[in-house]
């Protein structure tokens, strides 16, 4: 008989809470949650149809990292900025044959998560779907492009990619994951600070004036990119509105979730890294500076708060 193996999903929010109910419901996995408060049964609210549907997945969680122990996977889904803080769970979940796949934004996942994992293999993954946190024991998934999950094509990607078959994530293999993933974080940079500064949904996207914004924001990206190597088509803008576009208006963005939650926001990962990126290789950014202006003073006036 083949043994089950274990996956640990660190942190269940809206990625977090989707990933492990997703992989729950097919009864193939011993799927843990690794969080805060305990909770059971998780409730995934899914597509099915035209309709939604909510599906009771009883779940394992532990509060504590001294009770964990070496699992086959683990799925770091926290924000960025949390990383440092599940240093404790990945000391004990790691192992050298345990694969880390992080699910966070960003273009650093491997750099940022490597030093804390004891040798296991390290993979980032492009999240596309769009999950919502209705409540601490309860999640939403809506789905708007043809994946919902990118992976590199390769050894790891096309285990992660086994991972998930017969659930309703929808895993692409690319040989191309470098573009991929700035090309999400294109839709990124724009989306989530607006949403957040705005305090609406993605339907203010729609404005002409708020598109003139997101076009200057999206040509100062794509400038840092190729300065950095990236290969990009030269309609690269128009791609990341098309992209953003084909999701509905009614949607939120996590740094939008986080600002009416009064959470920290996750800039660094996004405007901030475009600027960082900018300042070494000699490209300006003058609208991604303005934003990340004002998501660092959104987020020190939380922080007092």
């Amino acid at each position: 008989m083949q043994r089950r193996a274990t996956i640990a999903v660190v942190g269940l929010g809206s990625i977090g809470g989707v990933a492990a109910g997703c992989l729950a419901t097919i009864g193939r996995y011993d799927v843990i949650g690794c969080i805060r408060q305990p909770i059971t049964p998780l409730t995934l609210e899914r597509p099915h149809g035209s309709a939604m549907i909510a599906v009771d997945v009883p779940l394992r969680t532990l509060t504590d990292p001294t009770q964990a122990q070496p699992a086959d996977w683990v799925l770091l889904c926290t924000k960025t900025h949390q990383t440092a803080a599940a240093a404790p769970w990945l000391k004990r979940l790691c192992a050298p044959g345990t694969r880390v796949a992080v699910l966070q934004n960003g273009i650093d996942q491997v750099a940022r998560v490597a030093p804390l994992v004891a040798g296991a293999a390290v993979m980032p993954v492009i999240v596309y779907y769009n999950g919502e946190r209705i409540a601490p024991d309860r999640v939403r998934l809506r789905q708007g492009s043809d994946h919902d999950i990118a992976v590199a094509d390769d050894d790891d990607g096309r285990a992660f990619a086994r991972l998930f078959s017969d659930t309703p994530l929808r895993v692409l293999l690319t040989k191309d994951f470098t573009t991929l993933a700035w090309r999400k974080l294109f839709i990124n940079a724009v989306a989530n600070p607006i949403t957040a500064l705005t305090l609406q949904r993605q339907a203010v996207l729609r404005r002409a004036d708020i598109q003139e914004l997101g076009r200057a924001i999206l040509q100062e990206a794509v400038a840092v990119a190729r300065a950095d190597g990236v290969k990009l088509a030269d309609d690269e803008p128009q791609r990341a509105f098309a992209t953003l576009f084909t999701f509905s208006g009614e949607l939120g963005t996590s740094m939008y979730f986080d600002r009416i939650a009064g959470r920290p926001l996750e800039i660094e990962a996004l405007s901030g890294v475009i600027v960082e990126k900018g300042k070494r290789n000699g490209v300006p950014t003058p609208f991604n500076h303005a934003l990340l202006t004002l998501l660092r003073a959104v987020n020190d006036a939380a922080g007092r708060g």
